[in-house]
């Protein structure tokens, strides 16, 4: 049985990765500077509300799934059919899933953009682990039936569109935060 599930679990751990994440952040603030030092907490704790929103079951400890009750494949339904709400917010599921990726995608820009040179090879491939990550999360909830979760390859391409707009939005504001020119010089 999965011993844990619910709402209250999901904020708890959210609320631990957040005060964690900000220790993160006081402790690399010196060394990288405010935007550089919060842009790469906050992505931490951006990847760390993605795993527990999606990975900790909605409606409490839903105990077991028998082996029949398991789908044997991720369901590949492009846009099928999704609930129009989603137990917190108001809204279709497709556009959650769309809006959770946005804050790790500018945060991943925001995080190297100190690094300039860097960064035109560490957005890309941190936009690649993004994805890895989407697509780890639905593996997941495809082999842990016990979670109530249900693999689905849309909610991959909502992730990823999230993603991408993410990295758009870190561009622009990367550009008016000009994390850069807070370097230090040696």
């Amino acid at each position: 049985m999965f011993p844990v599930g619910g709402v209250g679990v999901m904020l708890a751990l959210i609320a631990l990765a957040g005060g964690l994440c900000g220790l993160v952040a006081v402790t690399l603030r010196p060394r990288l500077g405010v935007v550089t030092a919060w842009s790469i907490a906050g992505l931490l704790w951006s990847l760390a509300i993605i795993g527990s929103v999606t990975l900790i079951p909605a409606n409490g400890a839903p105990g077991i799934v028998s082996a029949e009750g398991r789908l044997e494949t991720c369901s590949w339904d492009i846009g099928g059919p999704a609930p129009e709400g989603f137990w917190i917010f108001a809204g279709g599921q497709r556009m959650l899933n769309t809006l959770i990726f946005v804050p790790a995608g500018a945060l991943l820009v925001l995080a190297v953009a100190r690094w300039p040179r860097a960064a035109v090879v560490l957005v890309p491939v941190g936009l690649l682990v993004l994805i890895g990550y989407s697509v780890a999360i639905e593996a997941t909830q495809l082999a842990l039936a016990r979670i109530d979760r249900a693999c689905d390859v849309t909610d991959v391409v909502d992730n990823v569109t999230g993603a991408i707009l993410g990295v758009g939005i870190g561009i622009v504001l990367a550009l008016a935060f000009r994390p850069w020119r807070h370097r230090r010089r040696a």
